[in-house]
């Protein structure tokens, strides 16, 4: 019985899907666990992975070609089965029976033996990712040292290993549960920084320009995303923007003195996350979504952290920030800012976001605002510290001052409402150890 393949929903944003390569090709001999493809969604770049024992009959997408959720991607059967047929009968809708759930057709980066239940609580797979890797796949190198070592890693990551002459005994994964992936494979590289340092770099020259030309460059599934949700939020959330200025004098202070003893360093960004994670206690309106007959006042705080990649914007979220310590946020943001930067972030680490901060302040912007992100009700627009003159005690001395913009949703937030909320953040990062209670 033919097996029809169809595109998965990958993410909670997902409408299609870009077969970025074909790692089988048609007549291929397929098993279960085997790699299909590559998908490029709109978060990162995923492998599609074969439940079926069989025979590649039909690639119905060529690479770099988009295809919408639920859409046939490939059909997998018996080498003598009729293709033709099968298609016939997918264009007349008399094939149901046959049609697998398109979540049966993807788990990106786990084999079904590994899959579990997404618990929300994100201290649990910050726990797993600092320890040691889950061991339940064989390595296949032929080291005899490393033939009683199992490590967890994706079959392509194992395929590619083992071209490359690579133990994956030698990787730490990037992937659920420390399981190594394509990704660790390919960034992979045992030449040590002082050999990488002392290669003469290459001088180009600029390149001339003499006559009119221009590159067109293909909108990539994140972009279309992007521009896709912020378009619905600009034009269905009607925004507006309070400003405010916050002393940084006292908080710089308290950072500095936090590390000098810290074995983590703590930055501004995460003293804001932590303190705005205790300002929406105060505030729980703010910590609420609109839907559009209801509205959903979020018990949870879950902080979304805005993230510069090259093809866009990503928002890994830091989930229940109001219960852990700075150390934790600090180290959290970090490890999801790398993945994401390197496109390995995973759904459970983007989604569930209640409230969002987009900082600035690194590249030398006072101030700016920022589009609210779905389905939040305000985000933050953090500016950079700039040294200014201030007013103390009637003497005019030196201060340092940051501006923050809140973008707030009036069908949920009005000006009051969001104006508390800034002076209770204001309160806080002013006065830092409160956070710390």
């Amino acid at each position: 019985m033919a097996e029809i393949i169809r595109m998965p929903k990958m993410s909670d944003t997902m409408e299609e899907g870009v077969i970025a390569t074909w790692l089988k090709k048609v007549g291929d001999d397929v098993k279960s666990g085997d790699i299909l493809a590559e998908v490029e969604t709109d978060k990162a770049t995923m492998e599609l992975e074969s439940y079926d024992d069989g025979t590649l009959l039909h690639i119905g997408v060529k690479d770099g070609d988009s295809v919408p959720v639920d859409g046939v991607i490939a059909i997998i059967g018996e080498k003598d089965e009729n293709v033709k047929s099968i298609l016939e009968e997918l264009e007349n809708n008399s094939s149901e029976e046959d049609d697998p759930k398109p979540e049966e057709n993807f788990q990106p980066d786990d084999t079904p033996e590994e899959t579990e239940i997404h618990k929300e609580n994100i201290e649990t797979s910050f726990d797993e990712g600092d320890g040691e890797e889950d061991k339940t796949i064989e390595d296949s190198s032929n080291d005899s040292d490393l033939s009683d070592s199992r490590v967890k890693a994706s079959p392509l990551a194992k395929k590619l290993a083992d071209e490359k002459g690579i133990s994956l005994s030698n990787i730490k994964g990037s992937g659920d549960g420390g399981r190594i992936i394509k990704q660790d494979i390919e960034n992979y590289s045992d030449i040590k920084p002082s050999e990488s340092e002392s290669k003469t770099k290459e001088i180009t020259l600029p390149t001339i320009y003499s006559e009119e030309s221009y590159e067109e460059i293909p909108v990539s599934q994140m972009r279309k995303t992007i521009s896709k949700r912020l378009a619905e939020s600009k034009f269905s959330a009607p925004h507006f923007y309070l400003t405010m200025e916050i002393n940084m004098d006292n908080c710089m202070e308290g950072r500095k003195k936090i590390n000098e003893t810290s074995e983590i360093k703590i930055s501004f960004n995460d003293i804001i996350l932590k303190a705005c994670a205790v300002a929406l206690r105060k505030h729980p309106m703010v910590n609420a979504s609109f839907l559009t007959d209801k509205i959903r006042v979020n018990n949870h705080v879950h902080i979304g952290v805005a993230v510069a990649v090259d093809e866009g914007l990503l928002v890994p979220v830091i989930k229940f920030a109001d219960n852990k310590s700075l150390s934790h946020i600090s180290t959290e943001v970090k490890m999801l800012a790398n993945k994401a930067k390197n496109k390995q972030l995973q759904p459970s680490e983007w989604e569930g976001n209640t409230f969002t901060i987009s900082n600035l302040g690194m590249f030398g912007i006072d101030e700016f605002t920022a589009i609210i992100n779905p389905n939040d009700s305000c985000i933050l627009a953090v500016g950079g510290i700039k040294n200014t003159p201030i007013i103390k005690n009637g003497d005019i001395v030196p201060g340092n001052i940051m501006k923050v913009t809140l973008s707030c949703d009036h069908r949920i937030v009005d000006g009051a409402l969001g104006a508390s909320f800034l002076q209770t953040l204001k309160e806080l990062i002013e006065d830092p150890i409160k956070i710390l209670v």
